[in-house]
């Protein structure tokens, strides 16, 4: 792609984009082996499909709803795009058997209560022990999420 004249993102190496001459820009994205091409031209897009085709097979599944695991809401009067993980959160409250009953708080933890290197677990049988505590596994599914 960077031969072809496409710029590698410094945030993300999976994101390709290239500046058009309307000062607009085409955005591809590469993960595995899904693609996703955004662009306001219709065109361009039209043009990069058709380059790929020289260099791989592959098949259009049309309009995108969802993209690694997240869904794409798009407000075209609006021209705004969102990325949203409510399917996935969904899911891990689902599986942990939490959902509908929980309720948000401002802060997670009593502001009294303090966390230390005493309280962790320091034998095998308390990590096995902590191993089988759901929390551990939520913390660990909510950091994936927020990553």
């Amino acid at each position: 792609m960077t031969e072809q004249g496409y710029t590698r993102s410094q945030f993300d190496n999976c994101v390709y984009f290239h500046k058009l001459l309307d000062d607009s820009f085409i955005y591809l994205l590469l993960y595995v082996d899904d693609m996703l091409i955004a662009s306001k031209s219709k065109v361009e897009i039209d043009k990069l499909k058709a380059q790929l085709r020289t260099e791989f097979e592959m098949k259009e599944l049309g309009e995108a709803k969802e993209v690694i695991g997240k869904e794409i809401q798009k407000d075209r009067r609006k021209g705004t795009v969102c990325l949203t993980q409510t399917q996935y959160l969904k899911k891990i409250l689902q599986r942990f058997g939490v959902d509908g009953k929980t309720k948000p708080v401002s802060t997670p933890l009593a502001p009294h209560f303090k966390l230390s290197a005493s309280i962790s677990p320091r034998t095998e049988k308390e990590c096995k022990h902590m191993a089988q505590i759901l929390y551990i596994n939520v913390v660990g599914a909510l950091i994936y999420t927020m990553v």
